[in-house]
């Protein structure tokens, strides 16, 4: 420690404070130091920290839906974050969410004697089964949607929801239908929360949704029933894997993207800029929810006064698949689209 110190032109309690998981170090300072420790291959002494703080350096994770984008990029984070702050993680993946699956993964995790839990499970029913449950060590959840909380953290998600709603309403278009995700996901109620309010704060109607359920499959399902509709000129898409999908079934149909209706999509997964055409979506830092909930639970087993944690703001990035609506050909763009389901 004293040659990473020397070499990072700080002093060793600096080099101590920030291996030891301090958060308040100035950026700067965090990378010179960050550098020094890779070029000197420092490993810091788990066991002995372990002795001297009376922790066993371990954080749990409970997940579920790791097959979905946003969780298991967040898992990402959280076990990258942890690396650097010198923990390791255990995890316990669920296949339900109940009280049981929760309570069974919280017991597990304690016997394991980790320092912190993390719950991953972005559903109703695991924050249903949270409250019915308490645990001896802190614990933090992600939450989409959530309001915001001390042992919350939370994207926005409403708010992207909106963002996309209103960016199609500001290109021209009437109203704007929803491919929606499942039922019982805190991210698709919230998305559903989003796309309603801003058609109502803009006096628009808000037709039924198309159900769906993350899959690229169920977005094609959707995109067929959206083909056969003449009415529609832009669908708000819950998740980019159905925007693939919605996008499919519309040119196997012939209905052109953004021509004759506007896609928006949501997470802005790295494939998405290379749909054809390229996706406009919700960008959402899934990275920094891991950082955010390992950071978090430091802070609570520090025992600290906290303030909630903000929430996450989304992003719009607009590409190709969205346009103003081509009102000189609208009449007979959707006369041919009838003719077509009828035929």
């Amino acid at each position: 420690m004293i040659d990473v110190a020397r070499l990072a032109g700080v002093s060793q309690q600096t080099v101590s404070r920030l291996v030891n998981g301090d958060r308040n170090v100035r950026p700067e300072i965090r990378e010179r130091v960050e550098d020094a420790i890779r070029q000197l291959q420092y490993r810091r002494n788990t066991a002995a920290r372990a002795l001297a703080t009376n922790r066993t350096m371990n954080l749990g994770v409970i997940s579920f839906g790791l097959t979905q984008y946003g969780p298991s990029v967040a898992l990402f984070g959280i076990a990258d974050e942890a690396r650097k702050a010198g923990y390791a993680t255990s995890l316990v993946t669920l296949e339900e969410a109940g009280v049981e699956d929760i309570s069974r993964g919280l017991d597990h995790l304690v016997a394991d004697s980790v320092d912190g839990i993390i719950v991953l499970a972005p559903v109703q029913s695991a924050l249903t089964a949270l409250s019915a449950l308490s645990t001896s060590v802190p614990l933090v959840v992600f939450a989409p949607g959530a309001d915001e909380d001390i042992a919350n953290v939370a994207v926005d998600e409403v708010l992207g929801a909106r963002l996309a709603t209103r960016h199609l309403l500001d290109l021209g278009h009437e109203t704007v239908w929803h491919v929606s995700g499942p039922e019982g996901w805190l991210g698709a109620e919230a998305r559903i929360r989003g796309w309603r309010a801003e058609l109502a704060s803009a006096g628009r109607v808000a037709n039924v949704d198309f159900k769906a359920d993350w899959s690229a499959e169920s977005g094609y399902l959707a995109g067929r029933k959206i083909a056969a509709n003449p009415d529609i000129t832009a669908v708000f898409v819950a998740n980019d894997q159905m925007a693939l999908g919605v996008l499919s079934a519309l040119k196997e149909e012939g209905v052109r993207v953004p021509e004759d209706i506007s896609i928006v999509g949501f997470d802005d997964v790295p494939e998405s800029r290379y749909y054809a055409p390229g996706l406009t979506t919700i960008r959402l830092n899934f990275s920094e929810v891991g950082r955010l909930c390992v950071g978090r639970i430091l802070d609570l087993m520090k025992g600290l006064a906290l303030d909630p944690v903000p929430r996450l703001q989304p992003k719009l990035i607009h590409r190709s698949s969205t346009a103003p609506p081509q009102m000189e050909d609208a009449a007979s763009a959707s006369l041919l689209r009838a003719i077509s389901t009828t035929t």
